[in-house]
């Protein structure tokens, strides 16, 4: 089946592209990705692709439009080079939290991109922990959300010493994926609930649930600013937490966040290289990237020989 796949990547990350390309034993087809001085993205695939079945792999991260912009544009040149099936693998979604209407005359902008990615030719969307996983209805093509969590279990497992951990959900609306990785654990939940009175007054914190004395491990799926994360180490910590370590699938990190994250009482933030890891993120002292590489790249190769994708994650 390996000899009818072809594996496209653009710029977003090539270094997860090239460790998926590692598991499947697969090289990366040959694809060159420019600019023009004007910066207008061009694309040209540089081997035969009629009737393969393509995966291309780039994430909508930062510069996001850039990124989704190549997306499109390979996957028409794809089209037109009349491959048999494209598959968007997408490890971090770009726009995905704007899923919903948060106020009038706004728009639903991870639905806009969805209509995109299927106009230009798409058969089918791979991504990684949606940040809601509505979205996946945005598309009128088969759509595989994949999650990071058997990673995380699995470092966990390895570092920790689980019979005196908590996970926690850092709000109320993380509920459903901290109770996913207690189970899987065998550890109890907590939930940061936080509020704010009244506008302009700083919010409050209230823990719910035991964490005295216990090792606290958050779990969320975006880190941007990582004002939430440390506010709630802080809350944990307060609560009397013996140590607060943090999970998440996507590290955005944006603006002061790593320095924010680094000068905070957080002992360790572990983020997947669904987005590639700045030069920062890589020489922060309390942060640490595990790879997605082999979970992507079974789930490809999964869809390729067309076996269940499902019970990777039973």
């Amino acid at each position: 089946m390996k000899d009818r796949i072809k594996l496209v990547a653009g710029n977003s990350n090539r270094p997860l592209a090239e460790a998926i390309a590692a598991y499947l034993s697969l090289p990366l087809a040959k694809c060159q990705v420019r600019r023009f001085a004007d910066m207008e993205v061009f694309v040209e695939i540089q081997e035969n692709v009629r009737g393969e079945d393509v995966f291309i792999i780039q994430s909508t991260s930062f510069p996001t439009n850039d990124h989704l912009m190549e997306l499109l544009i390979i996957t028409d040149a794809l089209r037109r080079s009349s491959a048999k099936r494209i598959t968007a693998v997408i490890p971090y979604f770009g726009y995905a939290r704007q899923d919903r209407k948060p106020g009038p005359r706004t728009p639903i902008s991870a639905k806009l991109v969805a209509n995109l990615i299927t106009q230009a030719g798409a058969d089918r969307v791979m991504t990684l922990d949606l940040h809601a996983g509505q979205i996946q209805g945005f598309f009128d093509i088969p759509t595989d959300n994949l999650f990071a969590q058997p990673s995380m279990v699995a470092d966990i497992k390895e570092r920790m010493d689980l019979s005196n951990t908590v996970v926690v959900s850092p709000d109320v609306g993380g509920v459903v994926r901290a109770r996913a990785l207690a189970k899987r654990i065998d550890a109890q939940l907590a939930i940061v609930d936080k509020r704010r009175e009244r506008p302009g007054e700083s919010e409050v914190m209230n823990v719910i649930g035991e964490v005295e004395g216990k090792s606290c491990i958050l779990v969320d799926d975006i880190v941007d600013s990582g004002g939430t994360l440390c506010n709630a180490a802080d809350a944990l910590l307060e609560k009397g937490a013996r140590e607060v370590y943090a999970y998440i699938s996507h590290g955005v990190l944006s603006g002061g966040a790593v320095a924010r994250i680094t000068a905070s009482k957080l002992k360790e933030l572990v983020i997947t290289d669904s987005i590639q890891p700045t030069e920062a993120v890589r020489v922060a002292r309390n942060i640490r990237v595990i790879s997605v590489g082999t979970l992507l790249g079974e789930a490809i190769g999964r869809t390729a020989s067309e076996t269940s994708v499902s019970s990777l994650f039973d």
